[in-house]
């Protein structure tokens, strides 16, 4: 298997099953799949979820680690999320949710498995774009709450992907970035007539 996954971090693993755990957590939760689900629910698959802060056309993206994102699995799916994020006292449940980014990060990563090469994931949020990626990083042995994607990594837009741009299709950073920072640059003021 290509993909490495990497461990989350051991209290945000534990503030998932806690909040698993309470019935009150699950059922204020706007998620109704997972308020109806049967069996028990299990958090798989973490992956850290870095927001893309500054992007330029030349040089390396800025990113930020925003937290730890699990995949609810239900018996043979995946019900829901469930997302963490970093206080001044450690890591902490955020909370859950559902939609369409379940099934497509799911799908991406099954994806991802069959490619050649070994790739570390994580998520990519680009905010200016409402766009959220996989991100397949080359360096494996990485440390996964850190960096910036590489050229050559590779960024996997999940569906809904916005307009013009291809839901489920691996695209090289260095390909897909000249894209993306001409979406988010605002176009220049036009002068008024003289």
């Amino acid at each position: 298997m290509p993909l490495h996954v990497p461990p989350a971090p051991a209290p945000a693993l534990r503030s998932v099953l806690t909040a698993l755990g309470s019935p009150t957590a699950v059922r204020e939760a706007r998620t109704p799949s997972l308020r109806t689900a049967q069996g028990p629910a299990t958090p798989e698959l973490p992956l850290p979820v870095h927001v893309l802060d500054g992007i330029t056309a030349t040089g390396p993206c800025t990113t930020r680690l925003a937290g730890w994102r699990f995949l609810i699995r239900c018996g043979d799916r995946a019900v829901a999320a469930a997302e963490t994020r970093l206080t001044p006292d450690g890591w902490a449940f955020s909370h859950f949710f559902e939609g369409p980014y379940i099934t497509s990060t799911e799908r991406a990563l099954r994806q991802a498995e069959t490619m050649p090469g070994h790739y570390q994931p994580r998520l990519l949020s680009v905010p200016g774009l409402y766009m959220l990626t996989l991100w397949l990083h080359g360096d494996i042995a990485a440390d996964a709450t850190a960096g910036h994607p590489e050229p050559t990594d590779l960024l996997v837009p999940l569906a809904p992907a916005p307009p013009g741009i291809a839901a489920h299709r691996p695209h090289q950073v260095a390909d897909l970035l000249p894209v993306l920072t001409h979406r988010v640059t605002p176009a220049p003021l036009l002068g008024s007539p003289a």
